[in-house]
C-alpha cells in the first residue's frame, strides 16, 4: 500500500514534460501580429480617458470616453493615409467617412490623386495590392527625402487589413487611365481577384473594411463621440 502511495505521489509531482517543439515556436509575421496585437496597434481592451468631445446637446466638453486604442489605431491608419494624399495633390478637397454600425464596416474615401494602377516591375504585383496587401511595403523608406506624411515602417494600413475580416481597396488613376479594385479576406490571409478597368473620369481612393469585432477588440457595441481634432 505504501508503495502505491509513493508511486501516485511521484506521478503528481512529475507532470508530463512539454516537448521542445511546444516550448520553442516560430511564428510568421502575420501570425505574430494577430497573436500579439498590442505590440503593433496598442491595447485591444477598452480604456476610459478624459477627452474633448462634441455633444449635440452641450457642445464642446471634456468628459470620460471609453474606447479601444487598437481599434482607434487601425481606423487612424486609413484616415491618415487619406489626409496624407493632400500633400501629394493640393487639389484634393474632400474626405468622406462612412460608418455602418450594424455591419461593423467603415469606409474612407478621398478625391485626391489616385494610386498608380501599374505593375511594380520588381515585385510583379499591382502597386495598390503591394502597398495595402503586403507587409513591410512603404513609400517612406528613403531617409534622404523630407517626411511630410505619416508612416515609415511598412505596417500602416496593412494592420487594418490584418485586423479585418474583409478589406477592399478601390482607386482610380488618371495617369494610368485605369481603376483598380481588390478585396482581402480573413485577416489578409486570402486575396480576391484583381479587377482592372479602363477609366476616364475623376480620381479617387476608397478603403472599406469590416473589422474583427468581439473576437479581438473587446467591445460589444458602438459609442458615438465627436472628438476634438
Amino acid at each position: 500500500i505504501d508503495t502505491d502511495i509513493m508511486q501516485t505521489s511521484q506521478k503528481k509531482s512529475n507532470p508530463k514534460r512539454l516537448s521542445v517543439e511546444r516550448i520553442y515556436q516560430k511564428k510568421t509575421q502575420l501570425e505574430h501580429i494577430l497573436l500579439r496585437p498590442d505590440s503593433y496597434i496598442g491595447s485591444v481592451e477598452p480604456v476610459t480617458q478624459q477627452m474633448w468631445v462634441y455633444d449635440v446637446d452641450v457642445g464642446l466638453n471634456c468628459r470620460d470616453v471609453t474606447f479601444v486604442p487598437g481599434l482607434y489605431k487601425i481606423f487612424d491608419e486609413i484616415l491618415v493615409n487619406a489626409a496624407d494624399n493632400k500633400q501629394r495633390d493640393k487639389s484634393m478637397s474632400c474626405i468622406k467617412v462612412n460608418i455602418d454600425v450594424e455591419n461593423n464596416t467603415i469606409s474612407v474615401w478621398n478625391n485626391g490623386k489616385g494610386i498608380p494602377v501599374v505593375e511594380h516591375k520588381v515585385e510583379k504585383v499591382y502597386v495598390p495590392a503591394l502597398i495595402f496587401g503586403q507587409l513591410l511595403t512603404s513609400s517612406n523608406y528613403d531617409d534622404e527625402q523630407k517626411k511630410v506624411t505619416g508612416g515609415r515602417n511598412g505596417y500602416g494600413a496593412k494592420l487594418c487589413n490584418i485586423f479585418s475580416t474583409k478589406f477592399t481597396v478601390e482607386t482610380a488613376c488618371k495617369e494610368s487611365r485605369k481603376t483598380f479594385k481588390q478585396t482581402w479576406y480573413d485577416n489578409m490571409g486570402r486575396a480576391g481577384d484583381t479587377n482592372i478597368k479602363a477609366f476616364d473620369g475623376e480620381e479617387f481612393t476608397c478603403i472599406t473594411f469590416k473589422f474583427i469585432h468581439a473576437v479581438v477588440f473587446c467591445i460589444s457595441g458602438w459609442q458615438t463621440h465627436r472628438l476634438r481634432g
